[in-house]
């Protein structure tokens, strides 16, 4: 029997939602996306340990911090997912240079130069930034040089909108983070897949690029449910966690596409500039609440990993 999984493939690039090697193994992706989180969940993932630890050692032998050594880390796990997936494996900026454009910028070409001195061309990853409006010009400028990037922490159509103004390769809105705030919000427990509110945010987001001839690739990401993965067949990219790719490769039943750049609707193009992104960001509570939370947990994550780091170091 053919797999959900299987007739997702078919219609839709399936990207990994996570930097265990062994996990990437077993599900073979196309590409691999990766965060402060998932990196340290790598670093307990056994299948990685040897690099983890040549990493720390390479990094105490030239006498860096364990910030430093989190940020070769990093890369060193990227490289290595590089050799295991055919397509693009993100790597993102720091979140505490969210809203500095040069900042992040200028840790973006060191990721790409850590690459390179890895053998792993620029052409094989993507530089993951939060959607803010200076992580968007950030993405602006690397676009123009040549450095393909992904936005993520994507929540609202201004962020969709200013993204493809900036031209950037792809964007990952956010479907499950999107219905927790607005089950909280309406005291919900659970909604139909046509009615859930981040599944609607990621069908309209869709809609707009594919009426407007946006070359941006739309990733849905941070599901909940399988439901949610169904209910968006046919987006240009999904990146899904291990226990959700497990269940689709369970099911048998018939997977129908719901999304296609034939099926646009015909939405008109948005103005955006900096005054309307910010005023539409205000307006929309859910949107700047969950940027902004998402932004902490990362930089929270990373500063795990690097007090972890120093304790291997220090032992």
């Amino acid at each position: 029997m053919t797999t959900v999984l299987d007739q997702l493939r078919e219609m839709t690039t399936v990207v990994a939602d996570t930097g265990e090697v062994a996990a990437v193994k077993t599900y073979q992706p196309v590409d691999c996306t990766t965060n402060p989180s998932l990196v340290l969940a790598a670093m307990k993932d056994p299948a990685s340990e040897a690099l983890v630890s040549a990493e720390i050692a390479a990094g105490r032998a030239k006498g860096l911090d364990a910030k430093a050594v989190a940020d070769t880390l990093t890369v060193a796990i990227g490289a290595k997912l590089t050799e295991l997936v055919p397509g693009r494996v993100s790597t993102e900026v720091d979140a505490r240079m969210s809203f500095d454009t040069q900042a992040s910028v200028a840790r973006a070409r060191n990721i790409v130069a850590d690459y390179a001195a890895r053998g792993v061309d620029k052409d094989r990853i993507l530089i993951k930034l939060a959607s803010t409006w200076e992580g968007i010009r950030a993405a602006e400028i690397l676009q123009d040089e040549g450095i393909d990037c992904n936005l993520t922490l994507l929540f609202s159509m201004a962020q969709a909108v200013a993204c493809a103004d900036a031209g950037a390769f792809l964007i990952s809105p956010f479907v499950g983070r999107i219905t927790d705030w607005y089950k909280k919000a309406e005291g919900r427990d659970s909604y139909a897949p046509d009615e859930d509110p981040g599944v609607k945010s990621v069908r309209g987001i869709y809609d707009y690029y594919k009426s407007n001839g946006i070359k941006t690739v739309v990733m849905g990401a941070s599901f909940r449910n399988t439901d949610q993965i169904k209910a968006l067949a046919g987006c240009d990219n999904l990146t899904i966690a291990p226990k959700l790719l497990d269940a689709l490769e369970a099911d048998t039943s018939d997977l129908p596409r719901v999304l296609s750049p034939e099926g646009a609707t015909g939405v008109a193009a948005i103005k955006m500039d900096e005054a309307q992104f910010r005023w539409d960001m205000n307006a929309d509570a859910m949107a700047t609440e969950k940027l902004a939370e998402g932004i902490r947990n990362f930089d929270k994550d990373h500063n795990t990993l690097i007090a972890l780091i120093a304790e291997r170091m220090a032992a």
